[in-house]
């Protein structure tokens, strides 16, 4: 299941925030797919400066990722940075 998170892209974000989600999000068992790289549009509004794109085996692990102490903790410094949009996106079976 993809989840898409759009957030900060300020420096200070990422010595301070970015490690905190990254260990965050592997230790619930997310992973990375796509990580503030070239953002290239074809239609429409164009997305914040970072995107995040994470694959997690179900919505119930992404659910348990954010209700955790360790989320919460790295989403309260993140926050001094940036407003978040964050969606999952139902997969397809492979």
């Amino acid at each position: 299941m993809p989840s898409i998170v759009s957030g900060p892209r300020k420096s200070a974000a990422t010595k301070e925030f970015v490690p905190l989600a990254q260990a965050a999000t592997k230790s619930s068992g997310g992973r990375f797919l796509a990580q503030g790289g070239k953002v290239t549009v074809f239609e429409g509004e164009p997305p914040k400066p970072r995107v995040v794109v994470q694959v997690w085996d179900s919505l119930e692990k992404i659910q348990a990722w954010r209700a955790s102490a360790e989320f919460k903790a790295s989403r309260q410094v993140g926050e001094k940075y940036a407003k978040f949009r964050t969606y999952a996106i139902e997969g397809l079976p492979q």
